[in-house]
């Protein structure tokens, strides 16, 4: 399985982004976004579960960030609206072939983008 993220980039406050993460190989029956500040913890932000196409976001971002499926392009997209300095970020992809409903711990996701930066200046 290999994830390939794209879409960040540098955007002021207020601003808007969309990540994209193409997948290749076996079906990944839960894909989603977390991200990571330089000295943290990995942490969760947003999952989709194909199984009934349920979905769960960290309540940091819940009403600013959207994630969609396309299961024909096996990707994953966020929308972020609405981004803050604090959104700053190296956001990462993560796959998994089980159904993960609600499961937000990074070492449940056993396949990883290489993650793409997000900067959002005040």
């Amino acid at each position: 399985v290999q994830l390939v993220e794209s879409g960040g980039g540098l955007v002021q406050a207020g601003g808007s982004l969309r990540l994209s993460c193409a997948a290749s190989g076996p079906k990944l029956y839960t894909m989603g976004w977390f991200r990571q500040t330089p000295g943290e913890e990995r942490e969760f932000v947003a999952i989709h579960v194909w199984s009934g196409g349920a979905t769960y976001y960290a309540d940091s971002v819940k009403g600013r960030f959207t994630i969609y499926r396309n299961d024909t392009e096996s990707t994953v997209s966020l929308q972020m609206t609405d981004l803050r300095p604090e959104d700053t970020a190296v956001y990462y992809c993560a796959g998994d072939l089980g159904s993960h409903f609600g499961v937000v711990v990074p070492a449940a996701y056993h396949y990883w983008g290489r993650g793409t930066q997000v900067t959002v200046s005040s």
